[in-house]
């Protein structure tokens, strides 16, 4: 039951990056600050008050979308607990953040998020970029001919002139992934 609650919190919080293709100045609308980002502590965590501060102080240092994930049987700080920082979107990172503690917790039970990392006041604007994406895209999208691709699985993202452009420099930039596809584009 856990579970199931977690699932309908994350989805509650998480919107994947647009399917659709966003012109550059409607998705400059829906971007936040890189960088302020605040942390959510998941009640169903049933985390220690002490421990829930210090994962929302460590977390609100950290780039957004991101998780922390425990596992309930061996405690939040052990070497199961598992970080992912700068995706796109809460639901990649806490993905990543589970499966990651899923391979080295010693318990039975499985691993479950503990806190997510999001934009300081954060509000579902239908499009979100992770935290270096958005100063990617603020910083060197071109105004004529901008393409700007991400790999919605993980944070990674490139920008360019034209489609190829910034398909080709998200796979320069992000070698280990094979889904990067164009979201931006004029």
């Amino acid at each position: 039951m856990r579970t199931l609650a977690l699932a309908v919190c994350l989805a509650a919080l998480a919107v994947p990056a647009s399917a659709e293709t966003l012109t550059g100045s409607k998705a400059k609308k829906a971007l936040y600050p890189a960088g302020k980002a605040e942390v959510i502590v998941l009640p169903e965590a049933n985390l220690p008050a002490n421990v829930a501060t210090a994962l929302q102080q460590v977390g609100a240092a950290q780039p957004y979308y991101g998780a922390f994930a425990i596992s309930p049987d061996d405690g939040p700080l052990t070497e199961a607990s598992s970080m992912a920082v700068n995706f796109h979107d809460i639901q990649a990172a806490s993905a990543f953040a589970i499966a990651d503690c899923n391979k080295k917790k010693k318990g039975k039970a499985d691993c479950i998020v503990a806190a997510v990392i999001q934009p300081k006041g954060w509000k579902d604007k239908g499009f979100q970029l992770s935290s270096q994406a958005t100063e990617g895209f603020k910083d060197g999208y071109p105004r004529k001919d901008g393409a700007f691709a991400i790999s919605p699985s993980t944070g990674g993202w490139g920008v360019g002139k034209g489609v190829e452009a910034a398909l080709a420099d998200c796979a320069a930039r992000n070698p280990e992934v094979t889904d990067c596809t164009v979201v931006i584009q004029n």
